[in-house]
């Protein structure tokens, strides 16, 4: 569904039209123009405008766009009339009138009113919707009906659902051609992270209307998982730069699970997310944890190699508390321009799930574990190399298996989120690295 602005003049008015479509072309672009036949080859001789046409007026042109506008996908009509000599074969503008003010759509008939919708278009932002209708467990109908009841007063929404064979970068490609102000993003942590990949180094700023089982990233950046209160934090549109990262150039903008991590998400499908929720995760990892094992690991950072045998290996560019095996130096800066990696090396059940309830502890106080078991530390990139290879899990889905290069992209990404106050990053040094 795109907004879309609808097209008319009159023979004596058609000069005029293109011409001021001419003028204002940069703002026309940015929507779906559609016209009646004549006046939409006029205005395409004159820029270059993609119009999509409609009958010619005398065929019926003007009631086809009356129609786009009763069916709720015209967001102004421009109408040039000629007061004084319109000819019987041309549009009546009656008919489309009424349909416009039934609708409350607003209608320009001369240059003036004409010059008033767009200096209306240019207040109004222009957001690129990507809406993913199978997350969470509920109404995806209603919900993206209460979105554009909320967002379209004040925001044009090109709204884009996903399916199966969508590629959510070329959605934002797309987005970022037209030069839209705001890509929003609706559905589970898989979309966030595959549209906020593709709009990395972008600088659009990105709005998140979470609907999924876990909302990780969401709630790592104190962005509300109420749809109302995300709406109304994207209408307030205050913005956080935060990171980014690259997983074997996968773009990454929660974490990298190899070994537990990886084995428990792919454990929690979504069949199971959708009968269990969040409760999903939780007896994924219940399950894995009687299948504990541990694998020989090498760890790459800045030049120096370290040999461990871990259970799970975490790196961390955002986490809530909730990504408790991210939780080793007690809390996962999401500005800081470093990865937070951690380690665990329990070798029994017993041992692990003590070390999980110490990281849980480490997130609640903010401060880092204290374990002998648990290696913690902070960088910009590392490589992983385990044997056997482990599969590896990155914003919730497996991208494949070991080995890993991972590297952090500083402010890489804009986000429309809960003003905070930055992360004093002066003094980090480029490794730290806490082992109880």
């Amino acid at each position: 569904m795109f907004p879309t602005i609808a097209l008319i003049a009159h023979d004596r008015e058609k000069e005029a039209i293109a011409n001021f479509a001419k003028q204002h072309a940069s703002i026309l672009s940015r929507y779906k123009l559609i016209a009646t036949g004549t006046t939409g080859q006029r205005i395409q001789q004159a820029t270059n405008l993609k119009i999509e046409p409609m009958l010619s007026g005398p065929m019926g042109g003007d009631a086809q766009i009356a129609a786009e506008v009763a069916g709720g996908k015209v967001i102004a009509v421009i109408f040039l009339i000629d007061p004084l000599y319109a000819q019987p074969h041309e549009p009546d503008i009656q008919a489309l009138l009424r349909i416009c003010n039934v609708h409350n759509v607003p209608l320009a008939t001369n240059l003036a009113t004409a010059e008033a919708i767009v200096a209306r278009l240019v207040q109004n932002r222009l957001a690129y919707l990507i809406f993913n209708p199978v997350s969470g467990q509920g109404n995806p109908d209603q919900e993206l009906a209460l979105i554009q009841e909320l967002l379209e007063p004040k925001i044009h929404l090109y709204i884009h659902l996903t399916t199966p064979d969508t590629n959510p970068a070329e959605l934002v490609q797309q987005a970022i051609a037209i030069g839209v102000d705001l890509i929003i993003a609706s559905g589970g942590d898989g979309t966030v992270s595959a549209v906020a990949g593709a709009a990395i180094g972008s600088g659009i700023p990105l709005g998140v209307i979470s609907r999924g089982t876990a909302n990780a990233f969401a709630s790592a950046l104190g962005i509300p998982t109420n749809i109302r209160q995300a709406c109304e934090l994207i209408l307030a549109g205050a913005t956080r730069v935060v990171d980014a990262a690259r997983c074997n150039q996968v773009p990454m903008i929660l974490l990298a699970g190899i070994g537990f991590e990886a084995e428990m998400v792919e454990r929690a499908n979504r069949e199971a997310k959708n009968r269990l929720g969040a409760l999903a995760y939780i007896l994924a990892g219940m399950q894995q944890l009687n299948e504990h094992q541990v694998f020989d690991a090498e760890i790459e950072v800045e030049g120096v190699l370290n040999t461990f045998q871990a259970g799970a290996i975490t790196i961390a560019n955002a986490a809530p508390a909730t990504s408790v095996l991210a939780q080793g130096m007690g809390e996962v800066i999401p500005n800081d321009g470093l990865l937070e990696v951690t380690i665990a090396t329990q070798n029994t059940k017993i041992e692990a799930i003590n070390a999980l309830v110490d990281l849980l502890g480490a997130a609640l106080m903010r401060s880092a574990a204290r374990r002998e078991d648990t290696i913690c530390l902070r960088t910009q990139r590392l490589k992983v190399v385990t044997n056997p290879p482990q599969k590896v899990v990155v914003d919730g889905e497996i991208i494949g298996t070991t080995p890993v290069e991972i590297e952090c992209i500083p402010q890489g990404l804009t986000v429309i989120a809960p003003v905070v106050s930055p992360a004093i990053v002066a003094e980090t040094p480029v490794v730290e690295v806490v082992n109880g």
